[in-house]
C-alpha cells in the first residue's frame, strides 16, 4: 500500500481567484494555466496497519502539527472514498521556493492526491483526480495535467461538475515562463485569508468576475491560434485585475513589493525596446514573464541587470503527474 507521485506546479494565465465554497474549494470563476516544467513536489505516500496517526515529513523533517492536520484532513477524503480506516506515512520533497507566490501547494496536493488514491487501491481517471485534489487546494485540480489546462468552476453544490481539463498538449506552443525571484520570505497574507477577505469585503470583486469571463474567451482563443501577443496581453492585463481586487478589500492589502513593481516596469520597458514579454503573478511578491524561445536570452539578461532580482528560474511548458517507481 505505497506509492510515489511526482507533480508540477503551475502558474494561472488566467487567474483564479474567490471560492463559491470553502470547504469544497469551489472557484468562483473558470481559470487557466500552463504547467511548469522546473518547480515540482515528489511525494510517497505508505499506508500501514501499525501507524496509530497519519505522519507526515515535509523536506526531510517532520512536519508542524498544523500541517500535518490538513495532510490528515485530505487523507480523510481519500479512505473515505476507500472504505478505509487504515492511517499511513507522508514524505514528501517541494523543489519549489514555498509560500512566496511558486505555488507549492499545486504541486503538493496534486502529487499528495494521486499517490494516496494509488497506495490505497482506488481506481481514479485523471478527472476524479483532479476534483479529489482541488478539496486540497484549488490549483492543485491543474497541475494533474501538463500543458494549458483549464479549471471548470461547475455549478453543483457538491462539487461534482468542478475540475480541470487540458485544453493544449505541451508540446503544442514551446512557451518559456522565467519565473523572477524577488524574495524567499513568505508572504504576510496567505492566499487563502487574502481570498475569503476579497470575497467578503472588496467592491471590486464583482467587476472582476464580470471581466474574467471574457478573459477567458480571449485566451482560448490566442491559444487556438498561437497569437502571442494577444495572449500577453490578457494574460498581463488579467493579473493586474486580479491584484487590484485586493486594494479594495478590508482591510486592504498589496502582495506586491517594490522590487516587483520594478521588474513589471522594466517586462513593460523590454516591449518599448521591441522585445515581446508580459508579466503575471500570484498571490505573492515574485513575478513570472512570458516570452516566446526567440527572446528567452534578451528577457534574461535585462532582468538580471535589476539589483532587486535575487534569481531567475526558466520554465517551459511540463507535464502531469508522473508515477514513479522505487
Amino acid at each position: 500500500m505505497r506509492a510515489t507521485v511526482k507533480a508540477h506546479t503551475n502558474i494561472a494565465l488566467i487567474k483564479y481567484w474567490g471560492k463559491r465554497d470553502e470547504q469544497l474549494f469551489l472557484p468562483t470563476n473558470n481559470s487557466l494555466s500552463v504547467t511548469l516544467d522546473k518547480f515540482y513536489t515528489i511525494t510517497t505516500v505508505e499506508f500501514d496497519e501499525q501507524l496509530k496517526s497519519d505522519q507526515f515529513y515535509l523536506n526531510e523533517k517532520q512536519a508542524e502539527s498544523e500541517e500535518t492536520e490538513k495532510v490528515a484532513v485530505f487523507l480523510d477524503r481519500v479512505r473515505a472514498k476507500a472504505n478505509q480506516t487504515i492511517y499511513a506515512k507522508v514524505t514528501s520533497k517541494n523543489y519549489v521556493p514555498t509560500a512566496a507566490g511558486f505555488a507549492s501547494s499545486a504541486s503538493g496536493y496534486a502529487a499528495l492526491a494521486a499517490a494516496a488514491a494509488k497506495a490505497i487501491g482506488l481506481n481514479l481517471n485523471e478527472r476524479e483526480l483532479s476534483q479529489l485534489a482541488r478539496q486540497g487546494s484549488g490549483s492543485a485540480s491543474r497541475s494533474i495535467f501538463g500543458g494549458y489546462v483549464e479549471w471548470q468552476k461547475g455549478i453543483e453544490a457538491d462539487g461534482s461538475d468542478c475540475y480541470a481539463t487540458p485544453i493544449l498538449d505541451k508540446d503544442a506552443w514551446d512557451l518559456r515562463v522565467l519565473s523572477v525571484e524577488v524574495t524567499t520570505k513568505a508572504k504576510k497574507v496567505l492566499s487563502r485569508e487574502g481570498m475569503k477577505r476579497t470575497v467578503e469585503t472588496s467592491p471590486f470583486f464583482a467587476g472582476w468576475l464580470e471581466a474574467v469571463e471574457e478573459d477567458l474567451i480571449t485566451i482560448k482563443e490566442a491559444l487556438q491560434e498561437k497569437d502571442f501577443t494577444k495572449l500577453g496581453q490578457v494574460v498581463e492585463a488579467n493579473a493586474l485585475k486580479m491584484h487590484a481586487t485586493t486594494l479594495g478589500a478590508n482591510p486592504p492589502f498589496m502582495y506586491w513589493q517594490s522590487a516587483t513593481v520594478e521588474v513589471m516596469q522594466e517586462v513593460q520597458a523590454l516591449r518599448e525596446r521591441g522585445i515581446e514579454a508580459y508579466f503575471t503573478i500570484d498571490a505573492g511578491p515574485n513575478v513570472k514573464v512570458v516570452c516566446q524561445p526567440k527572446d528567452e536570452q534578451a528577457v534574461q539578461d535585462a532582468l538580471n541587470v535589476l539589483s532587486v532580482v535575487h534569481d531567475i528560474h526558466h520554465c517551459r511548458v511540463g507535464p502531469g503527474i508522473m508515477y514513479v517507481t522505487d
